[in-house]
């Protein structure tokens, strides 16, 4: 029995050529959660010769390569392949990647969905297309249609990420927010920065009292942190330091 991803995608890259680029879509795989990867039809000395990107070692390790593309998809409920569309006359419309809505419905999600990529050289086949329940296109330039397959892969699975049809972590890393600064904090800094600017001369007499004002206006608006205040207060220290105030 097939195992089967956790997320329920499972990416299929048919006849590949080049084992740089199994491993640059087994990184994109880790990259964004995903775990499945089945490669059909190999050249040999392609899948003897593949190596991962760092970080994607257990995914290739646990890729299997089938003979026919059948064996890669017959337990899928979903799939859908991806093509630029030259060089074929397709007899259906190609979806845009950037509408998962449309080639990928919420009742698609609920079930085990395969994800196909043609060979490098020649793209997925008019049969093995009509396997596929939609066709999707990233939207390149028509100068330049096909992609490198790792890089498809990569554009894919994060467009599944952006969609949120592939459950992500959270980051792990902890984001320390500084509180609020008090009244009587800010007023610390707005003592410092009048006698830096009263000793270098930009308080003037007549206009002394409104610019002061402005200031204390200025550091409520900036809705300063504690950490914002020493920081602020340092920096205002050490001028004095250097003015010998």
């Amino acid at each position: 029995m097939m195992k089967t991803s956790r997320s329920g995608f499972r990416v299929v890259l048919v006849r590949p050529r080049n084992p740089l680029n199994i491993g640059a879509a087994a990184r994109a795989l880790a990259n964004f959660g995903l775990h499945e990867l089945m490669v059909v039809a190999p050249h040999p000395p392609v899948w003897q010769e593949t190596r991962s990107a760092v970080g994607a070692e257990e995914i290739v390790r646990a890729a299997r390569a089938v003979g026919d593309l059948s064996e890669a998809i017959g337990d899928r409920t979903w799939v859908v392949g991806t093509t630029s569309g030259s060089r074929r006359n397709l007899d259906r419309e190609l979806i845009p990647l950037n509408k998962p809505g449309v080639w990928l419905p919420k009742r698609a999600r609920q079930g085990r969905v395969a994800l196909l990529f043609g060979s490098e050289k020649t793209g997925l086949s008019n049969e093995e297309m009509s396997f596929c329940h939609a066709l999707v296109r990233i939207p390149t330039t028509d100068e330049c249609p096909s992609m490198n397959l790792g890089q498809a892969v990569a554009v894919c699975c994060y467009e599944l990420a952006r969609e949120g049809a592939i459950p992500t972590r959270p980051a792990s890393a902890k984001i320390h927010h500084s509180d609020p600064a008090n009244l009587q904090s800010i007023e610390h800094v707005f003592a410092r920065a009048e006698r830096v600017l009263g000793h270098t001369g930009y308080l003037k007499p007549k206009s002394r009292a409104a610019t002061l004002i402005k200031l204390r206006r200025l550091l409520l608006d900036l809705e300063l942190t504690n950490n914002d205040v020493k920081i602020l207060g340092g920096i205002l220290a050490q001028i004095e330091w250097k003015l010998q105030l």
